[in-house]
């Protein structure tokens, strides 16, 4: 790689995109900038001029602003059709099999780097860089590449990079890898980026509202009628209704609109029978599940177990736990202390002394 290599770089119109588009051409590199419209504002309704919005027109101004006063091209690529299979599908299919999707994770591999990579290739770009913090590391005597803890832990992205495959990997550059995000600020303003006080987006894009049950309702035909009334179980008597079972996720306590004389949480949601349990805050607390769709990262599919730190949620707090590989592909995880909530749908990520091992999506809760 050198200076002149050319790189695409994912701009969403934010300060962290915007400052490592900066710091590529600061560097040298033949940088293009590349937005991407991922849905149609006016088919997923709520607030879709939010400003905030990582995928909202103003973001859209933002980076072709940013992209001007770098004197670099700037390109919108419509990637809807991709986006509506890979991720707002999959969402949908998700929370109708009472699971609670992260949909991020999805858009990172498919959308944000699959997609970008192809069609940078097109353009004649070696690299896909995005204003990610997080740093990538490669093994030269193995020839794999994995995600690393960025430098700003509070702000560290690795959990939702799992799924980047290797080829993706080998073809990423993370210019902002090695500073926190108020120094990333403290760049912009140095090279004039006018985004450099910009607010941070933290919704799902295609979710410009936050209001998921919104979405579900107004984009699954007759959902409510059809998953409205079902019951609502504790210590295996119906003691309520619930409102359907899409619309709840396990852990949740309000808006349960129940009373037993004491604190209760959704324990299990059965899509089938449209049944919502409930329970005790300890009986959230589990050790074993099963991971389907694992990706490995560090290391390749291992032939025997291995010990890593776990998470199972973004602001989780990686801990202690055994992976068990199965022969069907998938992944059994043992933690050494119970967690609370651990929840069908959502990623695990594997670490090893802050490296990436791999990731997967939680299928099955284990007795």
């Amino acid at each position: 790689m050198n200076s002149k290599t050319r790189v695409v770089v994912g701009m969403s119109g934010g300060v962290d995109s915007s400052v490592a588009a900066a710091l590529l051409v600061e560097r040298g590199f033949d940088v293009i900038g590349i937005t991407i419209k991922t849905y149609n504002y006016e088919d997923v309704g709520g607030n879709a001029a939010n400003d905030s919005s990582c995928c909202s027109l103003d973001g859209i101004n933002d980076a072709r602003a940013v992209c001007a006063d770098l004197g670099i091209p700037h390109y919108v690529l419509d990637f809807s059709q991709p986006f509506k299979h890979h991720v707002i599908d999959m969402f949908v299919e998700e929370y109708l099999a009472g699971n609670t999707p992260n949909p991020c994770v999805i858009c990172n591999r498919k959308i944000k780097w699959e997609e970008l990579i192809r069609k940078g290739r097109s353009l004649g770009a070696d690299y896909v860089a995005m204003g990610h913090y997080a740093q990538l590391r490669h093994d030269s005597s193995t020839g794999r590449y994995w995600i690393a803890r960025g430098e700003d832990r509070a702000k560290d992205q690795s959990y939702a990079l799992w799924a980047l495959s290797q080829d993706s990997l080998a073809h990423t550059l993370f210019p902002l890898s090695d500073i926190t995000k108020e120094e990333a600020r403290g760049v912009a303003e140095r090279l004039g980026v006018h985004t450099a006080r910009k607010q941070e987006s933290y919704e799902i894009c295609f979710i410009p509202d936050n209001d998921y049950t919104r979405f579900l309702r107004e984009n699954v035909d007759g959902l409510e009628t059809r998953v409205r009334g079902g019951d609502v179980m504790f210590d295996g008597k119906k003691i309520g209704e619930h409102d359907g079972y899409p619309f709840y996720t396990i852990g949740q306590r309000r808006g349960l609109n129940v009373a037993v004389g004491e604190p209760v949480f959704v324990t299990e949601i059965h899509a089938g029978d449209n049944v919502i349990e409930v329970g005790r805050k300890e009986e959230l607390r589990h050790r074993r599940f099963r991971v389907r769709d694992v990706v490995m990262q560090k290391h390749p599919f291992p032939a025997e177990s291995m010990r890593v730190e776990a998470k199972i949620r973004y602001k989780d707090s990686a801990a202690a736990a055994t992976l068990q590989p199965q022969p069907d592909g998938r992944m059994i995880v043992e933690f050494d202390d119970p967690k609370q909530a651990i929840t069908r749908g959502q990623s695990t990520v594997w670490y090893e002394d802050g490296d990436v091992v791999g990731g997967g999506i939680i299928e099955e809760i284990l007795m």
